[in-house]
């Protein structure tokens, strides 16, 4: 695993019916909703690091601190970018904006804790207590 500081990956999405603020009810406009935003940044910082992952690995989501700008409407894409700015172990920190076509909708940081697929998997499924 060789992560380095100022790598980066984008990933985009149009906004359409299924992810506006009205349809996931955090609100009730047709605009695109920000748990959408946090999930396109979220998206953008997964696959930033994906191709440095061993086998077996993957990563999670451990922290999000990100303020949302400025409403796009339906039709418009929305492109989302995360930066490492941080590594420490197996926790990577990133620096995350989400834009438009009319500039920026929304910033902050994202960090992601690096985590055995199996035993994660593994130890959720203890939740359950044999049900």
């Amino acid at each position: 695993m060789s992560i380095t500081i100022g790598q980066s990956f984008s990933c985009s999405v149009t906004v359409s019916a299924q992810n506006t603020a009205r349809t996931v009810g955090s609100g009730n406009l047709d605009v695109f909703a920000t748990p959408m935003m946090i999930a396109l940044m979220e998206q953008a910082a997964a696959g930033c690091i994906a191709p440095q992952l061993d086998a077996g690995q993957t990563s999670v989501g451990v922290h999000i601190d990100v303020q949302h700008s400025a409403a796009t409407p339906v039709g418009m894409a929305v492109q989302a970018t995360a930066t490492v700015t941080a590594v420490a172990g197996r926790q990577v920190t990133f620096a995350v904006t989400a834009g438009d076509d009319a500039g920026e909708i929304g910033s902050g940081r994202h960090t992601r804790a690096i985590v055995d697929a199996g035993r994660f998997l593994a130890k959720t499924q203890q939740k359950l207590g044999g049900k």
